[in-house]
């Protein structure tokens, strides 16, 4: 049985896969834990779901039945003390190293390697590889040689406020599009998450869950709308709302009523009346933009982190 500390990064990441999975669909005990199906689910191959099952049947979230299927032994709604464990920290806690010193302003506009490997006490390989990440997502970008030039992300009041400004004017025309078409199977899905939120998730669940669960939410309509640079411009916030979002962990009976507001958005949908879902989304948009820039500054010195 694999350890975690021997676990790669790639099987690290599908353990915390599967695991926010099974929660996410609250699955039972019994239920089926075949590893194709994982792997079609998390975007993967067999063999790292294989490393990723064995490693959570040590945790007791897995066992294997009869015929040597792995299937679930707890209730998703049990395991609480292990997603505690394994969902709890970010899925690179380098990345979110990185991303809390240049929030706190404990790194400059312009950067080396050499400077950060010393800083964060990691191999240059190990560190590029998050280097390339933070690139992709558009918050840095390499210079000459290297150094590295630290782009603007959202790291003030005023730079959240301008992003919940900004997605005002994406997210409710996107509801408007004319090729916008709503997924059964994915609404389903999201009702149920959104309804276990709800149902006292908001409490159970990790800062990370829920900020994942919001992001689905938000994606997922953005993909209905059937317009690529909606879509894209949604996703790409979100990569950057990630490094700030993380730290409203405290203000969990928030997320139950964001939950509720995603609920009622979801029902307008489904009546098709986008106008109304319209609507409620710019109104959702525009009380959580109030809530949590003008409420908790989680900009300041001690605020809450997780």
């Amino acid at each position: 049985m694999e350890k975690a500390k021997d676990l790669t990064a790639v099987q690290a990441r599908v353990v915390r896969e599967i695991m926010a999975l099974v929660r996410r669909e609250n699955r039972v005990a019994g239920d089926a834990m075949p590893e194709v199906s994982l792997a079609q689910a998390i975007g993967t191959s067999r063999s790292p779901v294989q490393v990723a099952l064995r490693h959570l049947a040590t945790l007791g979230v897995v066992r294997q039945d009869s015929n040597r299927r792995f299937v679930l032994a707890r209730d998703a709604k049990d395991l609480d003390d292990v997603a505690g464990t394994l969902l709890a920290e970010p899925d690179d806690p380098l990345y979110h190293q990185i991303a809390q010193a240049r929030q706190s302003g404990g790194l400059p506009d312009e950067v080396n390697e050499a400077q950060l490997m010393r800083m964060f006490g990691v191999a240059r390989s190990t560190l590029r590889k998050v280097l390339s990440r933070i690139a992709k997502e558009g918050w840095a970008e390499q210079r000459v040689g290297s150094g590295w030039e630290f782009l603007p992300m959202i790291d003030s009041p005023q730079a959240y406020e301008e992003s919940y400004l900004f997605r005002q004017s994406i997210e409710p025309a996107a509801l408007m599009s004319p090729w916008f078409s709503a997924d059964r199977s994915q609404l389903a899905a999201l009702r149920r998450e959104q309804q276990l939120i709800v149902d006292g998730g908001y409490q159970s669940m990790t800062a990370i869950e829920l900020f994942e669960a919001n992001c689905r939410f938000h994606e997922t309509l953005a993909q209905w709308s059937g317009n690529r640079f909606a879509l894209q411009t949604v996703q790409r916030l979100n990569q950057l709302r990630r490094l700030v979002e993380y730290r409203q962990a405290a203000l969990r009976p928030a997320r139950q009523t964001q939950a509720r507001e995603h609920l009622g958005i979801l029902g307008a949908i489904e009546k098709q009346d986008l106008i109304e879902a319209a609507g409620l989304m710019r109104k959702h948009l525009e009380d959580a933009r109030r809530a949590k820039v003008y409420g908790q500054n989680v900009f300041a010195a001690g605020a809450s982190a997780s």
